[in-house]
């Protein structure tokens, strides 16, 4: 990226506030704006894009689910053949982030809603293989290479509080591993950690360190699967070399960080962090690092760089503007300093409902540049799988959602159908099974859809070839129409206008550009040159994303 013009050169409009925001600007230099600006894509594999219908239904599930609570088809080969057709590039998207992809509960849950399977990925059984409904090993590696071959990363989600429920398919696991009870009354620490999440969702016990013997249920099934002998001798090698108690939190890092040793995962979205004593995970980080450096050596052909491991935790609840720390109630947790080099961001769902733009942009922007988020980073979302507040549930204001999201700072993740208003309400379904209905493929051909999708992806190519707009420092130059800059040492900077009206408009630059330097406007693909510290732009739309156009000096 080109080095962007001091802020203050061009035009006398900065007093020493602006010096202060580049000294912001400087201080977080030591996070990587990589992933301070990323778009994060996630989706339940399930329910994207159904690439091979011969493993629709594996292990023996039925097609009697309750509606949207059973698996769909989609699988990882649908996955594969989007990012062939450059579905996620052209959405500016940097990582895919999938619900999980191993194994899970071959039956079926019948309690409240009716039938339910483990379509969703977050009732595991096998940490160790990918589920067939989903696909296989093979497939997985396909589509980390696929991915990387467009510049995209994958991010795995992991879970280390639960196994899946017990079914008719899913016995319990041994007492040394798991608690059924009590379940989570949320008072306090212990309250929230030593419990079930909810009924029949065992426990597992991550605060032991006493050595305890694979579940019978796993030894069963490898030797069926002709693999015991192997994950046998995988797991003496493992705990010879780090020393770790055969504990079960530690068998579960070693699976989970296998699947980042053999095919070069880049990072972890981890379930349910605060329902785990937060040592685990600095655990999980280090071994994972170490996974992804052995990858990388082995692989420097396949590598996309040498970024080091990422890993994002959901804790639930948590907000930007509580600061670092996660508040039990009779603790406080940092989950920064456990490895953790982003959170999920609760906030902003809610104050995107009732809040303008830039009482939220002005306010993120504050707490990560130099704020008690300085140097930090957060992950914003709107819409979710498992939140009923998400904002514009109905669908009536997908642009709006675009704006707020992918031009606040910080991280995005865009849930998969936002950029296709894709419907978050079904009337047959219950609960959270209305979040996740199929991808809305078919919606495209019409008209409205195909331009929301469009506004949707030039502000996600605008997002990803400017950093300084996650990444950078806000600061607003106007009320109407409503304009900011973004701006971040050794990027190029940004300045945005949104309700400028369609036709002819005119606005200055603030010294953002320098004079006779060509701009242009990533939303209509125009160009202008700064004449008189101002630029001029003829385009159908009321809204301008600009920034330094590439064949400009």
């Amino acid at each position: 990226m080109r080095k962007f013009a001091s802020l203050c050169a061009a035009l006398l409009l900065c007093s020493s506030a602006c010096a202060e925001r580049d000294a912001d600007a400087v201080a977080d230099t030591n996070a990587d704006a990589f992933w301070r600006n990323a778009t994060v894509y996630f989706l339940l594999p399930d329910r994207f894009a159904n690439g091979d219908p011969e493993n629709d239904l594996s292990y023996g599930r039925g097609n009697d689910a309750a509606p949207l609570r059973g698996f769909h088809g989609g699988d990882l080969q649908g996955v594969i053949d989007k990012l062939n057709q450059g579905y996620f590039n052209a959405l500016g998207v940097d990582a895919l982030w999938m619900s999980p992809v191993y194994e899970q509960i071959h039956g079926a849950t019948d309690e409240g809603t009716g039938r339910t399977y483990a379509f969703h990925g977050y009732w595991p059984k096998d940490w160790t293989s990918v589920d067939r409904n989903f696909g296989s090993e093979a497939k997985l590696a396909e589509l980390i290479e696929t991915a990387h071959r467009h510049g995209i990363r994958v991010l795995l989600d992991v879970i280390v509080n639960h196994t899946g429920p017990v079914t008719d398919k899913d016995p319990l696991w041994p007492e040394s591993w798991v608690r059924a009870e009590p379940v989570c009354d949320w008072s306090g620490f212990s309250g929230t950690v030593s419990c079930t999440l909810v009924k029949n969702l065992p426990d597992i016990r991550t605060e032991d360190e006493k050595p305890v013997a694979l579940p019978p249920q796993l030894v069963d099934k490898w030797k069926a699967e002709g693999r015991l002998e192997q994950e046998q001798a995988e797991l003496e090698a493992f705990f010879q070399r780090t020393g770790y108690p055969r504990a079960p939190k530690y068998y579960l890092v070693k699976w989970i960080t296998d699947w980042v040793r053999e095919y070069g995962v880049d990072g972890f979205r981890v379930d349910t962090v605060k329902h785990v004593e937060p040592e685990v995970w600095q655990v999980l980080k280090r071994e994972a690092s170490l996974a992804l450096a052995d990858w990388k050596k082995r692989n420097p052909d396949k590598k996309l760089d040498d970024r080091d491991f990422y890993m994002i935790g959901e804790v639930y609840g948590y907000g930007i503007t509580g600061g670092r720390e996660y508040d039990f109630g009779d603790r406080k947790v940092d989950f920064f300093d456990y490895g953790f080099d982003s959170l999920i961001n609760f906030d902003m769902t809610a104050r995107a409902a009732k809040e303008d733009m830039e009482s939220i942009f002005s306010s993120y922007s504050k707490m990560l540049h130099g704020g008690a988020l300085g140097g930090l980073n957060v992950l914003n979302y709107l819409t979710s799988h498992d939140d009923a507040h998400s904002f514009d549930r109905e669908r009536q204001r997908p642009r709006e959602a675009a704006l707020k999201l992918l031009l606040a700072p910080g991280a995005a993740q865009i849930y998969y159908g936002d950029e296709v208003a894709r419907p978050l309400m079904a009337s047959d379904a219950e609960g959270d099974a209305q979040l996740r209905t199929p991808m809305n493929w078919s919606d495209l051909e019409k008209t409205e859809k195909r331009e929301v999708l469009d506004h949707w992806r030039k502000l996600g190519q605008f997002r990803q070839a400017h950093p300084a707009v996650g990444a950078g420092v806000h600061r607003k130059l106007q009320d109407k129409p409503y304009t900011f800059a973004r701006t971040l040492e050794g990027e190029a900077s940004v300045l945005v206008s949104i309700g400028t009206g369609t036709g002819k408009k005119s606005l200055p630059v603030y010294g953002l550009f320098a004079e006779g330097t060509r701009v242009k406007d990533f939303y209509s693909g125009l160009e202008a040159v700064v004449k008189n510290g101002r630029v001029a732009f003829d385009t159908e739309f009321d809204l301008l994303l600009l920034g330094q156009a590439a064949n400009s000096h």
